[in-house]
C-alpha cells in the first residue's frame, strides 16, 4: 500500500512538472490540458490524506501541491474583492457566449435575458446557429436593434458587440483571408471596438478563441492529431494577434470573451502578467463558467483589463438559455465617470 502511495505521488508530481514545461508550448499538451483545474489541488490533497501525511509519498505529494496550487481554479483575491454595490457612474458590461444564438431556445425569452441585464456594453459569442456540424450564418441584427434602440452595433463573423456609447472603429484583430461570412467565422475569432466614452476611448476586445477539441472526435486516427495541431495553430494566431494589438494600443482596453482556455493553460500567461483580470473583482473563491454534464468545474469565460478598474465581476446564470455563465461586470475607466444612471448595485 505504501509503495503504491509513492508510485501515485511520483506519477502525480511528474504530470504537474510536465504541464509547467509544455502547456502554451507543445500543441499536443492541448489534450491534457483539459482536465479540471481543481484536480491540481484535490488530487495532492488526496494523495497527502492516503499516506498519512508522512514519508515519502506525502513529499512528493506536498511538492505537486505547491507546485499545482497557483493552477487549480482558485481565487485568493475574493478574500480582498469589493463589498457592496459599486459606485456611481459605473459602465456595465455583460460578456457571453449565446450557445448558437438562439437556435434552440424562445427567442422572447433570449432577448428578455439579454435586457434583462441593462447592460452599456454587450459582447456576445456565438451569433450563429449550428447545423449538420457546420456553423450557419443568422440575420438577426434588425431584432437587435428593435429590442436595444439607440446602441451602436458591431458585428463580425460570430461576434456581436452592442454598445451605448459610440463606435468609432471597429475591425477583426486577425484579419480574415476573404469576405464571406465563413471566412469572418473562420478567423475573426477577436473582435476590436472601440469606443468613445466622454472625452475617452475604450477598446473592447471580444473574444472567442477556437477550442481545441471536439467531443465526437476520435483520439485512435491520425486526423485527430492532424486537427488538433491545426486547431493549435489557430487558436496560436489568435493569441498572437492579441497581444500585438494590444501592445500597440495605448487606449485604456477590456479584453472579453470565451478563451477555451483554463487559468492553467500556459495560453494565458501573458494575459496574466500584462493585464488585471477581473477575477480581483469577484468574490467567489472558485469562480467557474463552463458546463460538462452538470459539473460547473472550467472557467473558460474571462475578462481582463488595462487601464480599467473592476468594481464588480460575477458570473451569472444563463437561465438554462447556453451552457457558459455571463460575466457581469461594473467597470470605470481612470479618471472616466461615465455620466449614466447611477449604479444601485450589481445587475440582478
Amino acid at each position: 500500500m505504501r509503495k503504491a502511495a509513492g508510485l501515485a505521488a511520483a506519477g502525480w508530481l511528474g504530470f504537474v512538472i510536465l504541464h509547467h514545461l509544455l502547456t502554451g508550448r507543445f500543441w499536443l499538451w492541448l489534450i491534457p490540458d483539459l482536465i479540471p483545474p481543481a484536480l491540481y489541488v484535490a488530487v495532492p490533497v488526496a494523495l497527502l490524506a492516503a499516506a498519512r501525511c508522512r514519508g515519502r509519498a506525502a513529499l512528493l505529494a506536498a511538492g505537486s501541491l505547491l507546485l499545482g496550487a497557483p493552477h487549480g481554479g482558485l481565487n485568493p483575491a475574493a478574500l480582498l474583492a469589493p463589498d457592496g454595490p459599486p459606485p456611481a457612474g459605473v459602465v456595465r458590461v455583460f460578456s457571453w457566449n449565446t450557445e448558437y444564438w438562439h437556435q434552440d431556445d424562445d427567442p422572447e425569452a433570449f432577448y428578455r435575458f439579454l435586457t434583462d441585464q441593462h447592460a452599456d456594453v454587450y459582447v456576445l459569442q456565438e451569433y450563429l446557429n449550428w447545423v449538420d456540424d457546420r456553423p450557419r450564418e443568422v440575420d438577426d441584427l434588425t431584432a437587435l436593434r428593435r429590442e436595444f434602440p439607440g446602441y451602436h452595433v458591431a458585428a463580425e463573423g460570430e461576434l456581436v458587440t452592442l454598445s451605448r456609447f459610440p463606435i468609432v472603429a471597429a475591425r477583426p484583430v486577425v484579419t480574415p483571408g476573404g469576405s464571406s461570412w465563413q471566412d469572418a467565422f473562420d478567423l475573426a475569432k477577436i473582435l476590436r471596438t472601440d469606443l468613445r466614452i466622454g472625452s475617452s476611448a475604450l477598446s473592447v476586445y471580444n473574444v472567442h478563441i477556437p477550442a481545441q477539441y471536439v467531443l465526437n472526435e476520435n483520439p485512435f486516427t491520425p486526423r485527430f492529431y492532424t486537427e488538433l495541431r491545426s486547431r493549435s495553430d489557430r487558436r496560436d494566431a489568435q493569441f498572437r494577434g492579441l497581444l500585438a494589438d494590444l501592445a500597440a494600443n495605448p487606449s485604456p482596453a477590456l479584453v472579453s470573451g470565451d478563451f477555451n482556455s483554463t487559468g492553467a493553460m500556459g495560453e494565458l500567461r501573458p494575459l496574466f502578467d500584462r493585464l488585471t483580470s477581473a477575477n480581483t473583482a469577484n468574490r467567489s473563491p472558485f469562480p467557474t463558467s463552463w458546463y460538462a454534464g452538470v459539473l460547473p468545474l472550467w472557467q473558460l469565460d474571462w475578462t481582463f483589463t488595462t487601464g480599467v478598474t473592476v468594481h464588480h465581476s460575477e458570473l451569472t446564470d444563463p437561465r438554462g438559455l447556453s451552457d457558459h455563465r455571463a460575466q457581469s461586470l461594473a467597470i470605470s475607466l481612470h479618471g472616466v465617470r461615465h455620466r449614466g444612471r447611477a449604479a444601485a448595485g450589481p445587475p440582478e
